[in-house]
């Protein structure tokens, strides 16, 4: 397998720290599952990366399809599922080269930004069967906790016009939009992490977004970061984080 020469975003310096992001809310992913009304529901987790989203996919039962265009990820994705139900295919989310009508859910767990939205639904729409339903989630970090506060301070230091491209938007208007489903319902689920300083330090290293707006100041940040954490003397945090995400289900006769 190869990386998909169609990426436009390059994760391959940032996989190897990518697992070490916070996992996603477990109600929020229960409730994904349950949306589909099957014990086994078979699935297409695309930009499925590390398998960040699709771990939590197996360990409900989905028969999962994994789509992930970088070598890298795919890799260690590839790793970690070991054994599950789940294959590994190369593409993108816009053309994911998956059988048509062929799945009861379309899951993109922190990659629907990523890609061409709308035709990301056209795709998501043309592989799922009817019924069948879209989803996509985010953790999104809680920006009022004092820490994460100083953590964007430190950013906009540096980068006074730090954006989060449309991962942090409303998606409901693009799905909507686009004609193919039923009004999205929204989903937020609050969680709190307790984890390793060591490993929260290591996840900032997989941020694509500030990686890229960063571009030569990013392990200056980086480097701010650490400082800052390392001088509150402890061994782990507790950091709260917002599971987002939006289901839709697919409309009737549409392709």
């Amino acid at each position: 397998m190869t990386t998909d020469s169609r990426v436009k975003w390059d994760y391959t310096k940032l996989a190897a720290t990518y697992t070490q992001r916070p996992p996603y809310a477990p109600k929020a992913i229960d409730r994904i599952v349950a949306t589909c009304g099957k014990t086994a529901p078979r699935v297409a987790d695309i930009g499925a990366g590390n398998a960040h989203l699709t771990v939590d996919l197996l360990s409900r039962g989905c028969l999962v399809d994994a789509v992930e265009p970088n070598e890298a990820m795919r890799e260690i994705g590839m790793d970690r599922t070991a054994g599950g139900t789940v294959t590994w295919h190369v593409g993108i989310g816009e053309d994911t080269g998956l059988e048509t009508g062929a799945y009861d859910l379309v899951t993109f767990g922190s990659s629907f930004a990523t890609t061409d939205r709308p035709a990301a639904l056209r795709e998501t729409a043309r592989i799922l069967r009817r019924p069948g339903w879209f989803t996509c989630i985010w953790n999104h970090r809680d920006l009022q906790d004092p820490l994460q506060a100083e953590v964007e301070a430190l950013i906009r230091a540096k980068i006074p016009d730090y954006g989060y491209g449309t991962r942090r938007e409303d998606q409901a208007p693009v799905i909507e939009e686009s004609g193919l489903f039923e009004t999205p319902t929204v989903l937020r689920e609050p969680i709190m992490h307790r984890v390793p300083v060591s490993d929260w330090l290591a996840a900032w290293r997989s941020h694509g977004i500030l990686e890229r707006q960063a571009g030569a100041q990013f392990e200056s940040i980086l480097a701010d970061i650490d400082r800052h954490v390392l001088a509150l003397g402890v061994d782990e945090l507790e950091i709260p984080y917002v599971t987002v995400g939006w289901i839709a289900a697919v409309r009737e006769g549409r392709s």
